[in-house]
């Protein structure tokens, strides 16, 4: 759908469509144990963000953004079965064929993700550490002319929780650390991978451009307004854990955003504002869901990329080493004889 002319909020609201309908085809049957429907769907909705936006570009209907020839496409969503989530995002270039070849700034951004992702896969294996990982991606950075985007994280994922304790900060600040873990086998991980050719710092525009919330499970609190139990109450009972797109509430826009207004007020609700880089700069992302298994790291989404025909290249010798390992183990167990 990314093609010249289309509208942003008609890519956003068709893939959320499409994610409920092939979800809803999963696990028909109620849970054998519990007689419980198992819950599954959106576990994070569709967001294209263009050009110099980050992420978390999700608009409403009455949002007449369109997309424009060779504009840079992140494309970031994510589903769930049961609370297992898989998240992925892609960045294509709109045209009449989205992944075609690019050349330029373009192939350099792309190239320069999708590198420092499969680097961060080779790095983010069982007795590997959380302080390992960004100084190798900003090795590779610095080869393409690029900048990771400040506060961007990788999160450990765990049954219902999109946002787990251990984390990677690709690009460590003074003001800004995360404590340091040993990655440990059997653990889940969405590596997000954003790389930009400005400065790489965000930065909210227009609050009003917020659609993508979570609730905050920990915050309980009786709100007062009726707009707010409103909408609490169908949060509560449609997304308890997993992040969502106020278009998928009913009511109102207006009412709708009194009550998120209120909820946010008393930390019920927490925000994915819409992040910007500078206005002449472009971004890439990249984003997988990563299984650290006994045999080696399984990647469960994988979505189209541009072919980046780029002039430039990682020289560092380590890095080159790095990435030419598999990133599964060949190692298999011999059968047993009856």
């Amino acid at each position: 759908m990314c093609k010249a002319g289309a509208k942003v909020a008609d890519i956003c609201a068709a893939g959320d469509a499409m994610i409920e309908a092939e979800a809803a085809k999963c696990f028909r049957n109620k849970d054998p144990k519990t007689g419980l429907v198992i819950e599954k769907g959106i576990a994070f909705p569709v967001c294209c963000s263009v050009n110099s936006v980050i992420g978390h570009f999700s608009p409403l209907a009455d949002d007449t953004t369109t997309l424009a020839e060779g504009d840079m496409v992140k494309i970031d969503l994510g589903c769930h079965i049961d609370g297992f989530i898989a998240t992925g995002a892609t960045t294509v270039v709109a045209g009449e064929n989205p992944v075609r070849a690019v050349t330029g700034v373009q192939a350099d951004l792309i190239a320069c993700a999708n590198t420092c992702f499969e680097l961060a896969m080779r790095l983010i294996r069982p007795g590997h550490k959380v302080s390992e990982v960004p100084p190798a991606l900003a090795k590779v950075a610095e080869a393409y002319g690029c900048n990771l985007v400040e506060g961007v994280m990788t999160h450990q994922m765990r049954q219902f929780i999109i946002d787990g304790q251990k984390v990677v900060l690709n690009r460590p600040m003074p003001d800004q650390r995360v404590q340091d873990h040993e990655f440990e086998q059997n653990e889940v991980y969405a590596i997000d991978i954003v790389v930009s050719s400005g400065e790489g710092k965000s930065r909210v525009q227009d609050e009003k451009q917020t659609t993508v919330y979570k609730r905050d499970v920990a915050v309980d609190y009786n709100v007062k307004g009726q707009a707010a139990r409103s909408v609490i109450t169908e949060v509560n009972r449609r997304f308890p854990t997993t992040p969502f797109n106020m278009r998928s509430l009913e009511g109102k826009t207006g009412q709708v955003r009194l009550g998120l207004a209120e909820c946010i007020s008393h930390g019920m609700l927490s925000q994915y504002p819409v992040l910007h880089e500078k206005k002449d700069a472009l971004v890439a992302q990249i984003k997988g869901t990563v299984l650290l298994m006994p045999n080696g790291s399984d990647r469960i989404t994988k979505s189209p990329l541009p072919e980046a025909q780029s002039t430039k290249a990682v020289e560092d010798a380590d890095i080159k080493a790095l990435l030419a390992t598999s990133v599964s183990s060949k190692k298999r167990r011999n059968k047993k004889k009856n």
